[in-house]
């Protein structure tokens, strides 16, 4: 079972998942990075370009969810060099931290709390996120073209693209396709039928919607909204 709650740490979601059944399903882009717990170990999860499906072996996970573009500065690592992987955390940073990281998270309450408390820790010994790079997100998240969101934040393509590889990941455009991908899904699953889903969220028909919907999840959208609720 899932389930999620608001972060002390701001904009960042706190997730647990104890699966019952399979453990076998689509985890899909949302232009986030996730630092993780699954059996007492720690990992980072990097930002997705398309669906990344998990173990079939039911396991227990948690993790916290950060707001695009703010890990990176956490973790000290562009979200570039993350793309599509799932790595240790003893992999990018000191396995002494790491271990006293695992430790403290495993003697926490709970995995997802203590989670939460690394994430503060670091979070108060970091430089505060680029207010630039949550305006980008705001923008696209609304649903504003990338060429219109460089112009309004007065910052070149190039400098826009540059620095959207190292907090996101990859470039606007492909940020742009996630966040709208995830706005669609949003309005689906609240029964909005497909053809208004697709003209609501910028696709330009049905069938972009669900050509998008499946270079990005890896099925077609009835068989992704019955697999994720």
């Amino acid at each position: 079972m899932y389930a999620e709650r608001p972060s002390r740490l701001t904009g960042a979601v706190v997730w647990t998942n104890t699966p019952s059944g399979t453990g076998a399903g689509p985890v899909l882009p949302d232009g986030c990075m996730d630092l993780l717990w699954n059996e007492g170990r720690l990992l980072v999860a990097g930002p997705d370009t398309h669906a990344h499906v998990t173990e079939d072996t039911p396991q227990s996970w948690a993790g916290v969810r950060f707001y695009p573009g703010t890990a990176p500065t956490l973790l000290g690592v562009p979200a570039h060099e993350l793309r599509d992987r799932r790595v240790e955390l003893a992999d990018l940073r000191p396995l002494s931290e790491v271990r006293r990281l695992a430790a403290l998270v495993n003697a926490a309450d709970d995995p997802a709390s203590g989670l939460e408390e690394v994430a503060l820790r670091w979070a108060s010994g970091a430089a505060p996120p680029d207010p630039l790079l949550r305006q980008v997100v705001a923008a696209l998240r609304a649903g504003r073209p990338v060429a219109a969101t460089a112009d309004e934040l007065r910052v070149g393509a190039r400098q826009l693209h540059r620095r959207s590889l190292t907090a996101f990941g990859y470039g606007p455009k492909t940020l742009a396709r996630v966040l709208r991908l995830q706005r669609a899904l949003a309005l689906a699953r609240a029964g909005v039928p497909y053809a208004d889903t697709a003209a609501r969220t910028g696709f330009a028909d049905q069938a972009h919607l669900a050509r998008d919907v499946r270079e990005l999840a890896g099925m077609p959208l009835g068989e992704l909204l019955a697999r994720t609720g």
